[in-house]
């Protein structure tokens, strides 16, 4: 099969397609035929050699796919039949035409979405759901604050704040991408670049602050994310762009509002399952994508009220992956880049 590769770390002209063997299903795994996949920032850090895949899983960049059931390893229940139209979250692997998922992790793609359209949804979205329910159990009425406002998680992030019936704050550092994040159903917005976050967080609460804080960003804003955060707010943080280190007194800043900090990644449970095999790691993404199929996926459907939809930003073939690297890079994006498998 084809799949996206790179010899060394470095730049994105380091990436390339060529021929690898086609993955066999092993115990519990469906076979799937990819037809898109989607870019995320985990890709871009693994291609620079700071991300390496968990033990077990695949080295191909991929965190996401949509495609159709195309074979069964032992084991499985009979959940799926072969050319049924799925999605799922991966460790690894969904930059190639074919890629092996455990079975549970699979969700059906709604009838009148295309696999372009269902790419976008498993990475971003799951992300978003686990972080807002499984993570900061979001309740009705609560004020959330989501760090790049305009990125696929931020994007479905304001989406199921709304569909939670809480109120949705995003930064971001464009005037474009905070109309984006708007129309998307965010409250209010702020562009950090030219503007103290936190003091129109403030305003706009009318000197609340925050319930809830979606960090992507880290060390640099954790001041700015204390001083917004309300008194026992929960501080939630699934990504280090602004780098991992504190310089102050966090930890009395944070005992004075009562606060709280979780942290979260969800490919690394991947990791934890391979390796021990334990029931409650193995069944953690199942419970995710099993309340999200439930909870979630029907407003996907035309008709559905509220409708939730995906934002794509572009689509790029496979051949063009450099391409679509080098977009993410400049932090043009605005919604998902998806990558279109070959016919």
């Amino acid at each position: 099969m084809l799949a996206v590769y790179f010899d060394c770390p470095g730049g994105p002209e380091n990436l390339y397609v060529k021929e690898v063997m086609k993955p066999q299903p092993g115990e519990g795994e469906v076979l799937v035929k990819v037809s898109a996949s989607a870019l995320n920032r985990a890709d871009i850090v693994q291609r620079r050699g700071k991300y390496p895949p968990p033990k077990g899983a695949s080295d191909i960049l991929g965190l996401e796919a949509a495609g159709s059931v195309a074979g069964f390893g032992p084991g499985c229940k009979g959940r799926w039949k072969i050319g049924d139209a799925v999605m799922a979250l991966l460790s690894g692997g969904g930059q190639a035409e074919y890629v092996t998922v455990p079975e549970g992790y699979l969700m059906p793609i709604p009838n009148d979405m295309t696999f372009i359209q269902a790419a976008a949804i498993p990475e971003a979205w799951l992300t978003a759901f686990q972080l807002l329910h499984f993570v900061g159990k979001i309740q009705k009425g609560e004020r959330v604050l989501i760090h790049a406002g305009a990125s696929g998680v931020g994007m479905a992030a304001i989406q199921l704040v709304r569909l939670a019936k809480a109120v949705p704050i995003v930064t971001a550092g464009t005037q474009e991408k905070l109309k984006a994040a708007a129309n998307a159903g965010a409250a209010a917005g702020f562009n950090y670049k030219s503007e103290d976050f936190s003091e129109k967080v403030l305003e706009f609460t009318q000197g609340a602050g925050v319930d809830i804080i979606l960090d992507c960003v880290g060390g640099s804003y954790w001041e700015k994310n204390l001083s917004c955060l309300s008194t026992d707010g929960r501080w939630i943080v699934y990504g280090l762009l602004g780098g991992g280190e504190v310089h102050g007194d966090l930890l009395a800043r944070l005992l004075s509002k009562r606060g709280s900090i979780h942290t979260s990644l969800l490919r690394s449970r991947d990791k934890e399952a391979i390796i021990f095999k334990t029931f409650f790691l193995l069944q953690y993404k199942e419970r995710l994508v099993k309340a999200f199929t439930e909870d979630v996926l029907p407003y996907f459907s035309r008709g559905a009220s509220p409708h939730l939809e995906t934002l794509i930003d572009s689509i790029y073939p496979l051949h063009e992956i450099a391409e679509a690297h080098r977009l993410m890079e400049e932090n043009k994006n605005i919604g998902k880049i998806v990558i279109k498998m070959p016919a």
